[in-house]
């Protein structure tokens, strides 16, 4: 397996990106045994993080603490939908396979990232993926960019106005055998296919369903009549997907790279929070051990 090999910058040991959410500035990691540039994906997680409308925050508080007892634990209240996490089949698809039943070599492999810049209520089609470059390979795990990534909040218009993938582009995906994909927005589907709109146990967003006529002068029933559609999609295809990419993306956009995913081994576990890695090999010379004694 040859890893990927796009560069980034021309000295990959001082390579400095801004977080975008925080002001912070964040360095790109460079394996100094094997040359690999190694990037962030993630957006941070802990107490207070954005939550979906309607679920309960993630609360986290010390056990014990140094202080006291010279030694920090948390106790933690979280929905597992929270932050960058990946969902199993089982969260949508009925007997599917739940986190720990993943086969594992969906987590690591080759893939892209698209950039596919939207604007609010927009979706994501079959057309806007297979004209996106560079091109999506079978088999290839896929991470859409749309730059909704940039507006990761608790805010009505991070959940009730993100784009997400139309039926058609789900579909294409199967197609290409995909491994896993990640988006960088709150679902995988425009949030008026979602129960935050006018779907069963909806609208979780009151105003969204009113925002989205004045805003698009479209009947949401009419452009979005089916629930989750593309994530059902997916998942009943076996594929796991990553919502809320987030953290270095924007330096992997238009570039092929390799993945690395890491979910828990969580039986009946439908999602949980997942940390989520990018890597290139600008020198093109790291191979994965022979695995020889």
């Amino acid at each position: 397996m040859t890893l990927g090999s796009g560069s980034v910058m021309a000295d990959p040991k001082k390579i400095k990106i801004n977080n975008y959410n925080k002001g912070v500035i964040m360095t790109m990691v460079t394996d100094p045994y094997s040359g690999l540039q190694m990037v962030e994906l993630n957006h941070e997680w802990g107490h207070g993080v954005p939550s979906y409308p309607g679920q309960d925050d993630v609360r986290m508080f010390r056990g014990v603490k140094h202080g006291q007892h010279g030694v920090q634990a948390y106790k933690i209240n979280t929905v597992m939908h929270t932050g960058t996490h990946m969902n199993a089949p089982l969260h949508l698809i009925q007997r599917a396979a739940d986190l720990a039943h993943i086969p594992v070599d969906r987590f690591f492999g080759n893939g892209v990232v698209l950039s596919i810049p939207k604007k609010s209520y927009e979706v994501i089609t079959a057309e806007d993926i297979e004209t996106a470059k560079p091109e999506v390979q079978q088999g290839d795990i896929v991470v859409i960019v749309t730059g909704w990534h940039h507006k990761y909040a608790d805010a009505l218009e991070y959940y009730g106005e993100s784009p997400g993938l139309s039926k058609d582009a789900a579909q294409w995906l199967v197609q290409k055998d995909c491994k896993l994909v990640g988006v960088d927005m709150p679902q995988i589907d425009h949030p008026l296919a979602t129960s935050l709109g006018p779907h069963r146990g909806g609208p979780l967003m009151n105003r969204l369903v009113g925002n989205y006529q004045k805003a698009t002068g479209l009947d949401p029933k009419k452009e979005h009549p089916d629930w989750n559609i593309a994530h059902k999609t997916l998942l009943s295809a076996g594929i796991p997907t990553i919502e809320q990419v987030g953290g270095d993306v924007d330096v992997l956009a238009g570039k092929r790279a390799t993945f690395a995913a890491t979910p828990w081994k969580f039986e009946y576990g439908d999602a949980c929070p997942v940390r989520f890695v990018g890597m290139i090999d600008p020198a093109g010379k790291c191979r994965i051990d022979a695995g020889n004694k």
